[in-house]
């Protein structure tokens, strides 16, 4: 019993890792395959960077319905997708697989949140702010957190 619940805990924590990192790889997939027009990635750069440049971190299409075919639904299809690709785990490891599941969903929440409230933004994830807002938007990939920047020196 006391193995099985060191596991669990163990299980979760990876999980929770492994999706901080994952996000910070993807985000710096979307910039790397999404800057010419014609990438199905080029929503995230060419939609939400300017959109947010334009308007001072806000980005509107965050508002309302998440089942319009904009940057914040296409990102909302993305996660979808990407938990479906990691379903297997589910029945191996399925405390890692729901861990996976609240973050993406406290991904999208908190991101949905900043562009919605750039005060918010600033105060509380500020590297994502400057992510968008600073001179280098090739820096500060990761949105909930900044740690994987800063061990990979990619913060500013």
């Amino acid at each position: 019993k006391k193995g099985e619940v060191v596991a669990i805990f163990l299980s979760i924590i990876l999980a929770y890792i492994y999706g901080h990192v994952a996000e910070y790889y993807l985000h710096i997939l979307l910039h790397k395959f999404g800057t010419k027009k014609s990438s199905p990635l080029s929503f995230h750069f060419s939609e939400h960077h300017r959109i947010a440049r334009k308007s001072k971190f806000s980005d509107p299409v965050y508002q309302g319905t998440i089942f319009k075919w904009n940057a914040s639904g296409k990102e909302v299809v993305g996660l979808i997708l990407i938990l479906i690709l990691h379903f297997p785990i589910f029945f191996y490891y399925p405390f890692f697989y729901v861990t996976l599941v609240f973050s993406a969903a406290e991904y999208y929440y908190k991101h949905r949140k900043a562009h919605l409230n750039p005060e918010w933004a600033k105060k509380n994830i500020p590297w994502h702010y400057e992510h968008h807002m600073g001179k280098n938007q090739h820096l500060n990939w990761g949105v909930r957190s900044n740690v994987v920047d800063i061990i990979l020196s990619t913060n500013n």
